[in-house]
């Protein structure tokens, strides 16, 4: 495993990275640790600010182009973007299950599953993990 194919990327491509690897950390300690709690609270808007770092800086993000500079990822980032702050509202009025069910899909699909498809070979992430 080496960090340098990630390093030698452009700035937004590093930075990206590093902040969904800080996302899957966090999204891990808030679904495992206990709910309701200032430290739950906390650990959750940092996760929500890395969420929308991550989903705003992919637009400027180009390695596939679909359609013009953009991808169906962008698509996903849109999503993002839109969901985020829904958790976020239904924690604050106190709709815990649709809280829950929106931060573990989120947690699911936007970085679990987006983040095995880095894995691919030809991917920078592939290189970093697999040599």
């Amino acid at each position: 495993m080496s960090w340098q194919p990630l390093l030698d990327q452009p700035f937004i491509v590093t930075w990206h990275a590093l902040a969904a690897i800080a996302a899957i950390v966090l999204g891990a300690i808030q679904l495992a640790g206990p709910k309701g709690t200032l430290a739950h609270r906390v650990v959750g808007y940092g996760w929500v600010a890395l969420m929308l770092f991550i989903a705003i800086g992919s637009f400027w993000i180009h390695s596939m182009q679909v359609w013009g500079p953009f991808s169906p990822i962008h698509l996903l980032s849109i999503l993002v973007i839109v969901t985020v702050p829904l958790g976020v509202w239904y924690a604050h009025r106190h709709r815990v299950k649709a809280h829950r069910a929106t931060m573990i899909q989120l947690y699911a699909l936007a970085l679990i599953v987006t983040g095995l498809f880095t894995l691919w070979p030809g991917r920078v992430m592939h290189e970093v993990v697999f040599g």
